[in-house]
């Protein structure tokens, strides 16, 4: 179960740049010229259908209720909850869902540039959300002054620990990055894994090794603000690069990778779930989305989470987040009026707010209550404070394979090299849209 953070690298992040890396100028084009035709219609009992859009799988039951619900509530109103995979295909073909509930990513940054979603920022709902979040919106895309996206449930992520193995070896839940070198030694000297990587799915390494290394480190949304803006000019001189501001979290990185399990280059994702479940290391560097996975292995496995240190500064900790669903009405819906009113229902606190305790997840509004899950109590401070980041491999075009390279580099311990790597990738990628 790869989540959001395996579809949040899934396309790319601005118009002329995105567009060349992945050929989303002709998607564009198509998606623009076809937006005209209406996306629902009369019920067969007089009254209005909306489709919904809601694309993760493992919460579409969790969805239907909601639905009914709000159908119950407003006599007349039909809502077809439409779960397809893809985002693209409806925009294509002139027909988005009147209501979106989708990953804020860089997929979705490729309609929000285009002035294709409406201006939610007049909507109550829009008042409650909290500065700090609402400020990640508009790190992937921004379309004039308009609020394009709602943050519903804001994901957060940290290093996933064995309570019973820390407490057994009397470890403590470190908080500088010398503290964790040394519970990682200490570990490693009692014949214990420190931290178990499953190579196999690239997209945990950068999910995990290469986000959690960089982002207390780097300021991700200005990096990659600024490395757009350089386009073919990044390079190990430019005023920002991938050589120059990712050299330190890199070391981190390698430092790390040397605290694997032996076999990390040939176990999967399922591997790592099974095997943390069942007491095989003391850390996994994974999201929340894998808590359910490891519950299944042994539901009473005392575990918490944590946010990676990588300096000796205890205040510079931050947390991985992701909005990982955001609410969204397209400007061709010809139904705006009920498609606000199923969008302010899904923000109703009782509504939000349940959905997010209920999934492991972050409510996105200033009053809402802490998640009470112990095993992402760790994590509620740095939501609190704004201490958070998005990771930087959600800012990275899939056409950039940055799982590979992370898996070149570990093997390797040639960190560098990936670096100077992904500085030509990028300058390639810009250079490709600018002769588009």
């Amino acid at each position: 179960m790869v989540m959001s953070s395996t579809t949040a690298r899934s396309a790319l992040s601005r118009r002329g740049f995105l567009a060349g890396a992945v050929g989303g100028l002709t998607l564009g084009t198509m998606a623009l010229a076809g937006c005209s035709a209406p996306s629902a219609g009369r019920s067969a009992t007089g009254g209005t259908t909306l489709r919904f859009y809601e694309q993760k799988q493992e919460v579409i039951a969790y969805f239907d209720d909601l639905l009914r619900r709000f159908e119950r509530e407003n006599r007349g109103m039909r809502v077809v909850h439409d779960s397809s995979n893809a985002i693209a295909p409806q925009f294509v073909r002139g027909e988005p869902a009147d209501v979106g509930c989708f990953n804020d990513n860089l997929e979705l940054a490729r309609y929000i540039e285009r002035g294709v979603l409406r201006d939610l920022g007049d909507l109550p709902a829009a008042g409650r959300i909290r500065k700090s979040i609402d400020g990640l919106t508009n790190q992937y895309a921004k379309y004039e002054d308009r609020t394009s996206v709602l943050p519903f449930s804001l994901a957060a992520a940290g290093v996933i620990y064995n309570k019973r193995i820390f407490a057994e070896q009397d470890l403590p839940v470190p908080t500088t990055w010398d503290e964790f070198v040394d519970v990682c030694t200490a570990l490693q000297q009692a014949d214990i894994t420190p931290v178990y990587a499953t190579d196999r799915d690239t997209w945990t390494l950068w999910q995990g090794l290469f986000d959690y290394s960089v982002g207390s480190l780097v300021d991700t949304g200005t990096f990659f603000r600024r490395m757009k803006e350089l386009g073919t000019d990044v390079g190990p001189d430019s005023a920002v690069s991938f050589q120059k501001d990712f050299a330190v979290p890199m070391e981190r990185a390698k430092t790390i990778s040397s605290f694997f399990n032996p076999d990390h280059a040939t176990r999967s994702y399922a591997d790592g779930n099974l095997a943390f479940g069942q007491g095989e290391a003391a850390m996994y560097l994974q999201g929340p989305w894998a808590l359910g996975q490891i519950a299944l292995i042994d539901e009473d496995l005392p575990v918490g989470t944590f946010a990676l240190p990588v300096s000796n500064d205890p205040q510079d900790r931050k947390a991985r987040v992701n909005i990982d669903l955001g609410l969204w009405i397209p400007t061709t819906t010809p139904h705006l009026e009920q498609a606000q009113e199923l969008v302010e229902f899904l923000m109703q606190p009782e509504v939000i707010d349940a959905y997010n305790r209920d999934n492991l997840a972050f409510s996105t509004t200033e009053d809402a209550p802490p998640q009470t899950d112990e095993r992402l109590e760790g994590l509620q401070r740095y939501v609190d404070d704004g201490a958070f980041y998005q990771g930087a491999g959600t800012f990275i075009p899939t056409s950039i394979p940055l799982g590979n390279y992370l898996q070149s580099a570990i093997r390797s311990g040639d960190f560098d090299s990936m670096l100077q790597r992904l500085d030509a990738d990028w300058r390639r990628l810009a250079g490709r849209s600018a002769t588009v």
